[in-house]
């Protein structure tokens, strides 16, 4: 039986017991990103860390509805667009593309991608109730502010209890009641896009989006509001006040999740500091998978420390995978059911079942990425110090098994456990059985200089030959 899955609430600064509102459904939202620039391997983690979530969560049972939003419209949209002498149109939609891309390399799988401009109506709705509830009043200019004395919660999610941490959007201060009452609405100025509204023409806040999007979704109340820590305050502090203020309900979120950010020399990744390495660089250098890797060798609420090292034994835990899911398909077209198991492969089964039980205890507690993937370099030394040695098919089986079972979290493995026409795997197969053989000869007759040219020849191809005494064996990379 597997563990009970426990996840650490950022509202209540407690470890809880995931137990959805609505029995086998989890709604999650998860913060997007805002289309202005490339996306950067700090972006990165967060697409990753929530979809290895969501898998995790769908293998245990859960139909997960899984959101993130697209900002497509904002200050730094619109102050590139004055930049480049460009449309704000075009530059959300070209990194749109960008982002879209960037989470089909990584593997990653949003159900839905609401874009604020698509939710003009919804916004300008919700804005309305909360000015008519008495949380929001408008300003000659036509900007609209959410009144935060009137929601006495507020600063609990980012345990900001004294209002003078609450300072925000200082440019607006001679306009608001309040230095930390935050906009809802932000009042049309020359040159900028706009969008009618009863208060008068403007464009959404950045908090209010997120709120609409999600509740028209997900419903006034959901599950999971993941995002980075960075956006702790103000922008999710502002989202449940202005949500709870207009749905009615308490809690609008029942568990909040965020994400560490990646360092890069100790600092936070961001585009304002200008030490960001793109995505798109990072694919070539390094590779998607590899990355993927990364991003989940670290706790998902710790800061990530880039490093090129760390890259590197990503590449080398990647190549291990690649090369264990290549090896358990040859061997178990090859392997052979016993009637009877020894004491070596019934303690070899064992081992094996316990990186089973290792994986999911730690994915269960918080969804400790790092400890799972200790359980899946155990189970690497397993497959390549053991069973590569000793392939009886009980072994073969549950290996191979277990390998697919990982890889639905993990998601780096997908190519290699397709399954290819078996024509074609059996024709390979007894092709580099016979370069095998003829090797063997080779070494028999000592012409070692020929056989290590073989080994070598098909060591360029991915088909990699392990010598044992006077056996060797072979599987593809």
């Amino acid at each position: 039986m597997l563990p009970r899955i426990k996840i650490y609430n950022t509202l209540t600064r407690s470890f809880e017991e995931l137990i959805p509102l609505e029995p086998g459904i989890i709604r999650m939202y998860v913060c997007g990103p805002t289309v202005y620039d490339y996306n950067h391997i700090g972006h990165g983690k967060t697409y990753v860390v929530y979809d290895a979530f969501k898998r995790y969560l769908s293998f245990r049972g859960y139909h997960v509805v899984h959101v993130m939003n697209i900002t497509d419209i904002d200050d730094k949209i619109i102050m590139r667009a004055n930049e480049e002498g460009r449309d704000w149109r075009e530059i959300s939609e070209y990194y749109t593309r960008d982002y879209l891309e960037s989470l089909d390399k990584l593997n990653v799988q949003v159900d839905l991608h609401p874009r604020v401009t698509d939710h003009i109506r919804e916004i300008i709705q919700f804005i309305q109730i909360l000015i008519d509830k008495g949380y929001a009043y408008t300003t000659p200019s036509g900007s609209v502010y959410f009144e935060v004395d009137k929601y006495p919660d507020y600063g609990q999610l980012s345990g900001r209890l004294d209002k003078e941490q609450w300072g925000q959007e200082q440019e607006f201060l001679a306009e608001k009641k309040k230095p930390y009452d935050f906009a809802l609405w932000k009042a049309w100025k020359p040159g900028e896009p706009y969008w009618e509204a009863p208060w008068g023409k403007g464009r959404p806040g950045w908090h209010i989006e997120c709120s609409v999007m999600s509740t028209r979704y997900l419903g006034k109340q959901f599950d999971i509001h993941g995002g980075g820590t960075d956006l702790i305050f103000p922008h999710h502090e502002n989202e449940r006040a202005q949500s709870e203020a207009a749905l009615g309900v308490k809690p609008w979120v029942k568990y909040w999740m965020h994400s560490g950010m990646v360092l890069l020399a100790g600092e936070k990744m961001s585009k304002s500091l200008g030490n960001i390495i793109p995505l798109r660089e990072a694919f070539k250098k390094w590779g998607p998978e590899p990355l993927r890797l990364w991003y989940l060798s670290g706790h998902y609420r710790k800061p990530l420390l880039f490093s090129e090292e760390s890259m590197n034994q990503a590449v080398k835990l990647y190549e291990r995978l690649v090369g264990a899911a290549n090896m358990l398909k040859k061997l178990a077209r090859e392997a052979v059911s016993l009637h009877r198991a020894g004491d070596r492969d019934l303690e070899t089964l064992r081992k094996l079942l316990g990186t089973h039980k290792a994986f999911h205890e730690a994915l269960s507690n918080d969804f400790n990425t790092p400890k799972a993937l200790a359980a899946v370099n155990n189970y690497l030394s397993i497959v390549y110090g053991e069973i590569q040695y000793n392939p009886k098919y009980i072994l073969v089986s549950t290996a191979y098994r277990l390998l697919k079972e990982y890889n639905t979290v993990l998601g780096v493995l997908d190519k290699q456990l397709a399954k290819p026409p078996e024509e074609l795997e059996t024709l390979l197969d007894n092709i580099i059985n016979i370069v095998v053989d003829v090797r063997k000869e080779l070494r028999e007759r000592k012409l070692y200089d020929l056989a290590d040219r073989i080994r070598s020849e098909l060591g360029k191809y991915g088909i990699i030959l392990m010598d044992k005494g006077k056996e060797t064996t072979w599987y593809r990379k």
